[in-house]
């Protein structure tokens, strides 16, 4: 049994985590990569969409913004009656898996493409999006209707944030930079698999540090953590499937409704709820979901894309 390269360098993280190993990680490499990320990966989707724009993409657009609205919706009832939280840290974690993470974004495309499994190549633009509609939920949830984004510092932690500033950024270089994106891409593309690798190496160790913070929530967060990505993931199939999208599509969409932002979102509610225990949103999309998917929950998103495609599942 083959296991992806890229997933492999995450179980050597966590490894080195769990037995206490000091890998020496350079200062400012992780932030580095994360900017090498975000780049490449608008870059790519400002390409495609440069190439395939269509009024198709944009009602697509619209409804991936009301799939990533409608998430917060469903996790809050689960954190304030089943996990008997507070209504600021409920808002405040269903915030958080409303949004997406785009490691695991790019874990699913590397895995995709190992597989040879083709996917919509704008896709960079549904990770975009899916950044902010989370965060207004989570903050209607927490304060009602006059939240908003009236708050001058959380708009611009919001909508200016570094990872949204890069990707769209990425985004219109990509669009509108024509055959001169070749000037780049050896960089921003070649190297990317290389360069995740060694960002989920740093991921799997961030991710221990997380895990002691689940002891007193431990149970409920570990099982709100799978269970809240595996119901995300499949409504986010069904309507990848209701689109029309490919197995890759369908795939993709899955795994941004299944995971859960630790980027965007803390900074923001860092602004919005600074009351709010960002422990426990952090232990519970970093120390549990991010893992999860990571090493189970794309596979089997894999699998119900390929079985509601019609194909039945590939050996």
């Amino acid at each position: 049994m083959q296991l992806d390269a890229v997933v492999l360098f995450f179980v050597l993280g966590l490894a080195a985590g769990i037995l206490n190993v000091r890998l020496p990680f350079p200062n400012g490499l992780y932030q580095s990569l994360t900017l090498f990320l975000l780049l490449a990966i608008g870059l790519k989707g400002g390409a495609a969409l440069a190439e395939h724009a269509s009024a198709r993409i944009l009602w697509q657009s619209l409804l991936v913004v009301a799939f990533g609205a409608s998430l917060p919706l469903l996790a809050f009832p689960l954190l304030r009656q089943i996990g008997g939280m507070d209504k600021i840290n409920a808002a405040a974690i269903a915030a958080h898996y409303g949004s997406v993470s785009v490691a695991t974004y790019a874990v699913a495309v590397a895995v995709l493409d190992a597989a040879s499994v083709s996917y919509e190549a704008y896709f960079p633009l549904f990770v975009v999006l899916l950044e902010i509609p989370a965060i207004i939920v989570g903050l209607v949830l927490a304060k009602g209707l006059s939240a908003g984004l009236a708050n001058r510092e959380l708009a611009h932690e919001t909508l200016l944030s570094p990872g949204i500033v890069l990707m769209v950024g990425g985004l219109l270089i990509g669009a509108f930079s024509g055959d001169s994106l070749t000037k780049v891409s050896p960089f921003f593309m070649e190297l990317f698999q290389g360069v995740l690798a060694l960002f989920l190496l740093k991921m799997g160790l961030i991710t221990t540090e997380q895990l002691g913070a689940l002891k007193q929530d431990g149970p409920f967060l570990a099982a709100f953590g799978v269970f809240m990505p595996l119901v995300a993931g499949g409504l986010g199939a069904l309507l990848g499937h209701g689109l029309g999208l490919s197995v890759g599509g369908i795939t993709l969409l899955a795994v941004l409704g299944a995971s859960a932002s630790y980027i965007a979102v803390p900074a923001a509610m860092r602004v919005a709820l600074p009351q709010a225990n960002a422990t426990l949103s952090m232990a519970s999309s970093l120390g549990i979901t991010f893992p999860f998917n990571v090493l189970a929950g794309i596979p089997l998103y894999l699998l119900l894309a390929q079985w509601l495609h019609g194909g039945g599942i590939m050996p």
